[in-house]
This record gives C-alpha cells, sequence and structure tokens, in this order.
C-alpha cells in the first residue's frame, strides 16, 4: 500500500530547538522521528512511502535514500520517492504534486511530525464498506474551541472545521487521510489547503467522506514542550519500536 507523507513544512515553532533539520528529522534516541513514523505505517503493510518534501528536503533524501535499507516490520524493505516542492503549495497543493507518482487507486496521507497510533486497516475497511472517496481519522479532546471540530453521523462526515467560542469536548481532525486518485484531479495548481479549501468544498458537494474516531496515542511535535515528551515516551516505552 501507498502512502504520501506531507514532510514539507518549515517547522518555525520548533527552530527554538531544532535548527539544522526539517521538524520530522528531529532526533529521537538517535533518529528521525519520521523513522517511527514510517515503522509504524509497515506494521500494516503501507511500504511504498512518497515524502512530499521541501524546506532542506534534500536532508530527508539524503538519510532515507530510497528506502531499501530500511527494515519494515515483518523483516521487508520499504520503497521510498520524493517530490520536491519548490514553493509552499499547502497540504492539497502538496498531495496534488506528490500525487504524480501515485499508482493505485486509493492511498493514505499523513503528516510526517504526527504519529498517531490507529489500526489502518480499518480505515481501508471502512472506506471499502462505505464506498468513501475519503475516509479520514478524528480524536477527541477536551475542548474543540481551540481547533474547529469535525463531526461524523453513522460513520459519515456531516461538519468539518466548524469554529466554535464554546469550550466543550468533542472531536476533531486527526490528520490521517485515505483518498480516492480520482480526487487529486480536482485540486488546483498551486498553493491549496485541503484542510480549509477542498474537505469543505467536497463536503458542500455532497461527496461521500466518512471515517471514524481513535482514541490512540497521538503526537504532534510542532511545538518543543511536545517533541521533548515524545523523546520521554520513547525512553519510558510509551510508544514502542
Amino acid at each position: 500500500m501507498q502512502a504520501i507523507l506531507l514532510a514539507g513544512g518549515l517547522g518555525t515553532r520548533l527552530r527554538s530547538v531544532v535548527n539544522d533539520r526539517p521538524k520530522p528529522m528531529a532526533l529521537i534516541e538517535d533518529k528521525p522521528f519520521m523513522e517511527y513514523v514510517i515503522h509504524e505505517l509497515s506494521r500494516y503493510g503501507i511500504t511504498d512511502i512518497i515524502f512530499a518534501v521541501g524546506y532542506k528536503g534534500s536532508m530527508v533524501e539524503d538519510y532515507f535514500g530510497d528506502g531499501r535499507r530500511f527494515a519494515t516490520s515483518e523483516g521487508g524493505r520499504l520503497r521510498i520517492r520524493y517530490a520536491y516542492e519548490k514553493e509552499l503549495l499547502g497540504t492539497a497543493g502538496a498531495i496534488k504534486n506528490a500525487g504524480r507518482m501515485v499508482t493505485e487507486d486509493t492511498f493514505f496521507v499523513l503528516n510526517a511530525d504526527t504519529f498517531y497510533q490507529i489500526d489502518y486497516g480499518r480505515l481501508v475497511r471502512l472506506q471499502e464498506q462505505q464506498e468513501l472517496e475519503l475516509a479520514l481519522v478524528l480524536r477527541e479532546v477536551p475542548d474543540v474551541s481551540r481547533y474547529g471540530q469535525a463531526v461524523l453521523k453513522d460513520g459519515r462526515l456531516t461538519g468539518f472545521n466548524e469554529k466554535t467560542a464554546e469550550v466543550k469536548q468533542g472531536t476533531i481532525n486527526g490528520g490521517v487521510y485515505r483518498m480516492r486518485r480520482e480526487l487529486l484531479s480536482e485540486i488546483p495548481e498551486g498553493k491549496v489547503s485541503l484542510e480549509n479549501e477542498m474537505i469543505p468544498r467536497w463536503l458542500s458537494e455532497g461527496r461521500r467522506l466518512g471515517g471514524f474516531v481513535n482514541d490512540g496515542y497521538f503526537i504532534d511535535i510542532g511545538v518543543p514542550e511536545d517533541y521533548f515528551r515524545f523523546i520521554e515516551d520513547v525512553k519510558r516505552g510509551v510508544v514502542v519500536w
């Protein structure tokens, strides 16, 4: 199975502690954070990876190469390729750019600076059973007002990035997607946001979007305190290699 990993961001909020490399390459126990992400993906048979890279992307390629030296959790080998951005394209723009290398009818998309323990097979089954054009994973948080609420009803997405001033528990976008390849042609060229432009548009058009809520371990190393927390979680065995 194939996946696009979005690794082209500038990582400005983490620069105070990681300033010599792209954010997903921040070191955790002598391994880049992104290596933990792709190792987790390999547990579910996702071994064909396309890195969408921009800022210092050559550092990513120098480390991972074509993927052959990296063993999967099942003892196989990864296949890794690179889609470079000459300018910042936003999440949807980066997906479209990297999507030129996608050869399968459906593929995963996730952020390379986020580690989320989920059952990727469940997302595959849900997409197939409900014939979804886009399947996504949500997570529950104590205060949706900090983000934008995403709402599911019977597995179908009914609301996305809904802003609210009310402090309340609810579900938000977890940033893990499985897309049908035909959606790529609908993303305009240039800088485009998946979260702020394409998903709200597809939802308003009545497209088949859905997903599930996952309660697995989640962390985004975008700020120093969460980066250090992940380091400690690896040391304590909360995150198992």
